[in-house]
C-alpha cells in the first residue's frame, strides 16, 4: 500500500468513533454551522499569483515541522493574513500531520480570510464536520475516490454552501472529473510512494484542464522563482506548507516570496 493508500485507511478507520464523539445532530446545531461562508474561489481569482498558506505541524516528508497547540495555529492564521495570503489551508489529519479538526475554530477566530480544511475526505460526515469547525472548503482528492463518490461528495459539499478544491496527482486522473461540476483543481507535485517533487507535474496538468478551472499548484514550492515560472503558465494560485511552516516566522517568509514574486515581473523579459 501507497503512503495514501495508509492514510486513507486509518481514516476510514477513525470516523466511527468521530460519529460517536459529535453525532451529526450536535455538529449542525453548532454556532459555526449557520455562520456565512466565505467565498473560496473568488479568494483564488487575482491579478496576481494567490497563495493558499497552510498550517499543518507535521510531515510525512519532512517529520514535526511546529511544536504547540491551538494558539499556535491561531498566531500563525493572523502572520499569514498580514502577510498578504488568499486564503489559509488547515491540515486536520491527526496521525501523519498532526492536525485536527478542533484547530479549525481557533484559526476561524483568528482571521477573516476563507478556511480550507485539507484532509482526506471520504464521508459526508467530515463535510458536516468541516462547516460545524468554520471551514470554508474542502478538499476532495480524486485519486481516492471513484468518480462516482468524488461527484457525490462535491454535490453534498455545493449543498453546504462549501467550496471545494479537487486534487489530482496525474494528468490521467483528469478523466474522472466532471468538469461541468468541478470548478478549482489541484494538482499535486509530490510523487507519494519516494516523496520526489517535481513541479512540471502541475503544468502537464493543467495543459489539458478546461479554461474555466482555477489552477491551484501544490507541494514542493519553496521559491519566488518556482511561483513565478507557475504564474507564467496560467496557475493561478499555490498551496506551500512546508516552506512556511519550517521558517521561524511563516508570515515573514510568505512575505519575502510574494515580493520575490512580484520582483521577478518587474524585470525586464531577457
Amino acid at each position: 500500500m501507497s503512503v495514501l493508500d495508509d492514510i486513507v485507511e486509518a481514516t476510514r478507520e477513525r470516523l466511527p468513533e468521530r460519529k460517536r464523539e459529535a453525532p451529526r445532530s450536535e455538529l449542525e446545531a453548532r454556532p459555526m454551522f449557520e455562520r456565512e461562508r466565505r467565498n473560496f474561489r473568488d479568494a483564488l481569482c487575482a491579478d496576481e499569483l494567490s497563495v493558499i498558506a497552510e498550517i499543518k505541524r507535521r510531515a510525512p516528508s519532512a517529520g514535526t515541522l511546529r511544536e504547540g497547540g491551538q494558539g499556535v495555529v491561531g498566531s500563525i492564521a493572523q502572520q499569514y493574513e498580514q502577510a498578504g495570503a488568499a486564503a489559509v489551508s488547515v491540515l486536520t489529519e491527526p496521525e501523519r500531520f498532526g492536525g485536527r479538526p478542533e484547530h479549525l475554530p481557533f484559526v476561524r477566530a483568528h482571521t477573516e480570510l476563507p478556511l480550507l480544511r485539507k484532509d482526506f475526505i471520504i464521508d459526508e460526515y467530515q463535510l458536516i464536520e468541516a462547516k460545524a469547525c468554520g471551514a470554508d472548503a474542502v478538499l476532495l482528492i480524486a485519486t481516492v475516490l471513484a468518480p462516482g463518490q468524488l461527484h457525490d461528495l462535491h454535490q453534498a459539499a455545493s449543498e453546504l454552501g462549501l467550496g471545494c478544491l479537487v486534487e489530482v496527482y496525474a494528468p490521467e486522473e483528469l478523466e474522472k472529473i466532471d468538469f461541468h461540476q468541478v470548478s478549482i483543481l489541484g494538482a499535486n507535485n509530490r510523487d507519494l510512494d519516494t516523496f520526489e517533487v517535481d513541479l512540471n507535474q502541475s503544468i502537464r496538468v493543467f495543459r489539458r484542464a478546461p479554461e474555466h478551472a482555477v489552477r491551484v499548484t501544490e507541494s514542493g514550492l519553496s521559491r519566488a522563482e518556482e511561483l513565478a515560472t507557475m504564474r507564467r503558465y496560467g496557475v493561478d494560485a499555490a498551496l506551500i506548507g512546508t516552506a512556511l511552516m519550517e521558517a521561524e516566522h511563516p508570515g515573514e517568509k510568505l512575505k519575502e516570496l510574494r515580493n520575490g514574486v512580484a520582483e521577478q515581473f518587474r524585470q525586464p523579459a531577457a
